[in-house]
């Protein structure tokens, strides 16, 4: 139950209501001082956004019949509460909802029926931390020909001076390959970034996913090598444009 003045409020926009209810459970039982606010259409959710500041929302994009209701909800954010951070849970393919994570500029995405409740918790608290942190602390500029990325691992890393969009898992894996440029990182040390399938496949498809985010804006990419059998390492741009090396 929550409490009196709660300090944060989220709002829970999901049409199914046994998945609004197990969602709200699940939010509950981890931070029980969070308000929450339930809205299962459109029109009632995007009213509430309208007039509430909320500090975080869990939305789906399918609503009802309205199959994009969640864009048209994550554009009302976008206009009137810039910067409140989005967390989609959907049925939607996370492969196909990629393709458009840039236009819906939204934080992460869960994928409905392939994650459970501490893979729901740990990305959820994550969002939290980093929007309240990246509140209090502004981010460096970031130089035109490099790679910046916000210490408290911002969701908009910058390269070369324009924005990569990317998961927090496949950030928090970027970051760590950064911070050790030059050197390899190895497949048991990213298990400790990935919240969940701490596997080879996963975290070859988490870093698949980083380079393909980074060769939407720079299609020459090739600063992260495959260390077969061993992990992954960061290349700097010295290096990757070294005579005879060969690109990862």
């Amino acid at each position: 139950m929550s409490s009196p003045n709660p300090t944060l409020c989220v709002a829970l926009i999901e049409d199914d209501q046994p998945t609004s209810r197990q969602l709200a459970t699940w939010i509950r039982s981890a931070r029980p001082d969070i308000r929450i606010d339930q809205w299962f259409n459109r029109d009632d959710a995007e009213n509430a956004i309208n007039r509430v500041p909320y500090d975080l929302v869990v939305l789906d994009i399918e609503l009802g019949h309205e199959r994009h209701a969640g864009v048209a909800l994550i554009n009302a954010i976008n206009k009137n509460r810039q910067g409140t951070p989005v967390l989609v849970v959907s049925a939607m393919p996370a492969a196909i909802y990629r393709s458009i994570m840039k236009a819906l500029d939204a934080w992460d995405y869960l994928q409905k029926t392939t994650f459970e409740e501490h893979d729901f918790i740990e990305t959820f608290l994550d969002i939290l931390r980093v929007s309240r942190k990246q509140a209090a602390v502004a981010a460096p500029a970031a130089p035109a020909d490099e790679l910046s990325l916000d210490p408290l691992w911002q969701r908009t890393p910058i390269w070369r001076g324009q924005r990569i969009n990317l998961p927090l898992t496949a950030q928090r894996i970027l970051a760590t390959l950064h911070q050790r440029a030059g050197e390899v990182v190895s497949y048991e040390e990213l298990f400790d970034v990935v919240k969940s399938g701490r596997n080879r496949d996963n975290v070859r498809k988490h870093v698949s996913t980083i380079r393909d985010a980074f060769r939407e804006v720079d299609p020459q990419f090739e600063g992260i090598e495959n260390v077969p059998m061993r992990g992954f390492r960061w290349v700097r741009t010295a290096l990757v444009s070294a005579p005879g090396r060969k690109p990862a």
